[in-house]
């Protein structure tokens, strides 16, 4: 039987958008989800129409964008440092390691993808004020030093809190209304520490190779049991945080995501009883549909 990498052809339209990553852009389509379903909520305080859909839309394909930018990034860079080898990876196949893409398509698709998210982000301008010009400098450089430094040093997880929590959520919240709320900023963190949630997944797979290469990701610093230990408390964590809605009348966010903390458990367990080697990667999935499920709750709680 023919591998993958045999079935496509370099550099071709398959194999762009395997190197895409499709499946992740739920991680980016989830903060601007409940920050849009915060600020559609609170606009109704205001005056009506306040909610432009305009900016909602730039928000959600600014984000888009910004997750293809950093995974070609990851692709290519985790190639050229020797963080993936394809006789060793136990995740999902990668471009540049199977040869799906080349290295010099991979550079100008990252020139390129950059160049799009700053013309996409730019009309913000006009929604959000000037300062949206350095939300998006800080946005693509540190997408660039993600996988370049500072995920090798074990601050990957910090800056999932930061650029799919606290930075999106607050930020479409902040172009609608022109403010941020302690609801904004406590969903913002929430929703950090559930999408870290997959990472943590990915690391735990990787806890092996990446200590062979020198990736000193968190699960290798503080060891693969309290690694594992993590991943629960975070999703434990994004639920106890949605008692700050309740605590402003509205139960239903902390009601639903109890749903979602349920998942959340078995996805656990699943990683308990399968513990090492390519099984793990059903975990990764499992935790990328417990994103969705999560943003899906909340924002449905958020608007009852």
């Amino acid at each position: 039987m023919a591998t993958p990498s045999e079935n496509i052809r370099q550099n071709s339209i398959r194999a762009w958008i395997l190197a895409a990553r499709p499946k992740t852009l739920t991680a980016a389509a989830v903060p601007v989800m409940v920050g849009a379903a915060l600020a559609w909520k609170d606009a109704a305080a205001y005056e009506e129409g306040t909610f432009q859909w305009t900016a909602a839309l730039l928000c959600l394909l600014f984000a888009f964008v910004m997750q293809i930018d950093a995974n070609f990034i990851n692709d290519f860079f985790d190639y050229i440092n020797g963080a993936d080898d394809k006789n060793t990876r136990l995740g999902p196949e990668r471009a540049c390691t199977q040869g799906w893409v080349t290295l010099n398509a991979m550079k100008n698709a990252i020139a390129g993808t950059t160049c799009v998210a700053c013309l996409v982000g730019l009309p913000l301008i006009w929604f959000g004020g000037w300062e949206m010009i350095a939300v998006g400098a800080f946005c693509i450089l540190f997408c660039f030093l993600y996988t370049t430094h500072l995920a090798r040093l074990g601050l990957g997880d910090l800056l999932v809190l930061l650029f799919f929590g606290l930075v999106p959520v607050t930020m479409t919240y902040y172009v609608q209304l022109h403010t941020i709320t302690v609801e904004v900023v406590v969903a913002s963190i929430a929703v950090g520490l559930v999408i870290d949630g997959l990472l943590l997944v990915n690391n735990f797979r990787d806890r092996h190779t990446d200590a062979a290469v020198g990736k000193t990701t968190l699960v290798v610093r503080v060891g693969e049991q309290a690694g594992i230990r993590i991943f629960l408390l975070t999703g434990i964590a994004a639920v106890m945080l949605m008692s700050v809605f309740a605590f402003y009348g509205n139960w239903m966010p902390l009601i639903l995501s109890t749903l979602y903390l349920v998942c959340h458990v078995f996805t656990y367990l699943d990683m308990k009883r399968i513990w090492t080697g390519r099984e793990l990667n059903a975990c990764l999935a499992e935790a990328a549909r417990n994103i969705f499920i999560f943003g899906l709750l909340i924002t449905i709680g958020i608007l009852l």
